[in-house]
């Protein structure tokens, strides 16, 4: 079955050469854009395309303000300190996820707590979430949620939407709400993917996304902060940008901020990106209605979009019957220059973070040896 697949995948991409796992695409203005920003000399953290690119990117998303950073893990990070994290906190994340989503926990002097996922959605469970919060954490006169062991205040939650396939977030933020808990979403993979007609990273307070080169559009690097909270808005354009007090040539800064401002070169090309987003998003929602027609012809099961939900289908994901056939798949198809990958190492299994707390995780486990991820770069119709 593994060689059939093969044969798909180089049908799809009409190629028998290498077939990456996620190429960038430029199909629009990008080498021309990238010439004005160069001939306009204005190539650094300051520049017209900058503040273009979070107009154009608040607008797709309808978030009330959008402020670009260099990168996804940096938009975190800083979410994350504006949205109250400290040292020693708790934040509740999943453990499957990408590495960047506990560096910026930890960026923070927090701890993460890993929750399970959902099977179906491959994000953070609300049910785990949920049996959390009441089991293992108490609220406390000041009405801050702490965790009964550790009395660590739990101050964050970050959901994070798995290869771009969103969460239940109305009832990860609803459970948040009830316990006082901020809810701060990691889209890095999400742009393009809506639940319940918002899109990801615009339910909680805060929510981030990058675009490095893999992602669905590229700024080259680059991450992005959304809220449609006007006080965190300032606060992150603020330190973003090394906490300088604006004046014409005097250099005041008045708290420890962040050299974390997206140059406008890369900004430039975020613009062209953005003009063809939607066209890139229909393209790959077509590669994986390609993939789910040949798997129910084959016995192959992709995990797909829940209901109330848009996916953009960042990354397609094949689930397999047991570790060995993920091992075996593996081998043969990047044998035969089809570039398939495991999902992560599940954070709670890395030795940076294997003394974390964390609740029963058998769903996290059960997908980590069977899901692996398929080429999924977009292709025109």
């Amino acid at each position: 079955m593994s060689k059939a697949f093969i044969r798909f995948v180089q049908q799809l991409y009409e190629t028998d050469e290498f077939i990456p796992l996620h190429a960038p695409v430029f199909v629009g203005r990008e080498r021309q854009l990238l010439l004005e920003t160069i001939e306009s000399t204005f190539v650094s953290s300051v520049g017209a395309f900058v503040d273009q690119f979070e107009n154009m990117v608040a607008g797709y998303t309808g978030a009330k303000y959008a402020i670009a950073t260099v990168n996804g893990t940096a938009a975190l990070h800083l979410a994350l300190k504006v949205a109250g994290v400290q040292n020693d906190d708790a934040v509740v994340t999943q453990s499957l996820t990408f590495v960047a989503t506990c560096n910026a926990i930890s960026y923070c002097g927090a701890i993460p707590f890993f929750i399970d996922v959902d099977m179906d959605s491959l994000g953070l469970s609300p049910d785990a979430l949920l049996q959390f919060f009441q089991d293992d954490c108490e609220i406390g006169a000041d009405r801050l949620c702490r965790n009964k062991i550790s009395q660590r205040i739990v101050r964050a939650c970050v959901p994070m939407h798995t290869f771009g396939f969103p969460s239940r977030l109305a009832e990860l933020k609803a459970i948040c709400d009830r316990f006082n808990v901020i809810l701060v979403e990691d889209a890095a993979e999400g742009l393009g993917s809506y639940a319940n007609g918002e899109h990801v990273g615009t339910c909680g307070a805060l929510g981030t996304l990058s675009f490095n080169g893999n992602k669905i559009i590229t700024t080259g690097g680059g991450g992005m902060i959304l809220t449609s909270d006007p006080r965190l808005a300032k606060r992150v354009k603020h330190l973003t940008t090394t906490a300088k007090i604006p004046h014409r040539w005097a250099f005041e800064h008045d708290d420890i901020g962040y050299n974390y401002r997206l140059p406008n070169l890369n900004a430039a090309l975020g613009v062209a990106q953005m003009e063809c987003l939607e066209q890139i998003v229909l393209g790959k929602r077509r590669i994986a209605a390609a993939y789910q027609e040949w798997g129910k012809e084959n016995d192959f099961t992709f995990v797909v979009e829940q209901p109330d939900t848009r996916s953009n289908y960042w990354l397609n994901c094949l689930i397999l019957s047991d570790q060995k056939a993920l091992n075996d798949f593996l081998v043969i198809t990047n044998d035969n220059d089809v570039m398939t990958r495991p999902m992560w190492t599940p954070m709670h299994k890395l030795s940076i973070y294997r003394d974390c707390y964390h609740g029963r995780l058998s769903n996290t486990e059960w997908l980590c040896d069977r899901v692996v991820n398929v080429p999924s770069s977009f292709k025109c119709f």
